[in-house]
C-alpha cells in the first residue's frame, strides 16, 4: 500500500465514530474509557477483544454473529483496521470497535474484570529468541489478559504455528 493510501486512511479513521486513537501519554495518564467501555457501547454486554486485529475482518464478523456482545479490535497500525472500521460503518454495526494502541498498554485501558473474552488470530510466532518479548502469549502478557478478564473470561488462540503451539503449552503447563 502506498504512503498515499495509508495517509487517506490515517485522516479517514479520525472522521469514524467507531475508532478510538488515543496519544501514548493519554493512554498513560488515565484513559478516559478505561472501566466505561459499557457506556461507549451504550449497553451492559459484554466486552471481547481482538488483539493484533490486522484489517478488522474477525472483530467485524463477530460483531455480526453476535449481537448481544460488543467486540473491540485493537491493533497499533491504524491504516490496516481502516477496513474493518469502514465495514462496520457501513454495515450500521454499533457492537464493534477499533482501538489503536499498543498491546502492552491494554492494561491502561481496560479496568481489571471489563473484558469477558479475548481473541487471539494468528499472531506473528517471533520464532526468534531476541523477539519473544512480541509474542503476545509470553507470560507478562498472560498475566495482563488474566486481570483484565473476568472471573469466568476465555482466552481464544487460532494459530497455524507450531512453534508458537508447543511454547504456549509449555508456559501452561510451568503453571
Amino acid at each position: 500500500m502506498g504512503s498515499k493510501n495509508k495517509l487517506k486512511r490515517f485522516r479517514e479513521n479520525e472522521t469514524f465514530q467507531n475508532v478510538i486513537q488515543p496519544e501514548r501519554d493519554e493512554v498513560l495518564n488515565g484513559f478516559s474509557l478505561k472501566g466505561k467501555w459499557h457506556a461507549y457501547f451504550k449497553n451492559d454486554n459484554p466486552i471481547v477483544l481482538e488483539l493484533g486485529c490486522g484489517k478488522g475482518e474477525y472483530s467485524v464478523a463477530l460483531a455480526q454473529n453476535n449481537p448481544q456482545k460488543n467486540f473491540i479490535g485493537i491493533d497499533i497500525k491504524g491504516a490496516r483496521f481502516w477496513r474493518g472500521a469502514k465495514t462496520a460503518l457501513e454495515e450500521n454495526l454499533t457492537n464493534v470497535a477499533f482501538l489503536r494502541t499498543q498491546i502492552e498498554l491494554i492494561d491502561h485501558c481496560f479496568e481489571i474484570g471489563e473484558i469477558s473474552e479475548i481473541w487471539i488470530t494468528f499472531p506473528d510466532p517471533q520464532i526468534k529468541y531476541k523477539r519473544t518479548k512480541h509474542r503476545l502469549v509470553t507470560k507478562p502478557f498472560l498475566d495482563k489478559y488474566q486481570l483484565l478478564l473476568t472471573s469466568d473470561g476465555l482466552m481464544h488462540l487460532k494459530t497455524d504455528s507450531e512453534f508458537l503451539h508447543g511454547y504456549l503449552l509449555g508456559l501452561l503447563h510451568e503453571g
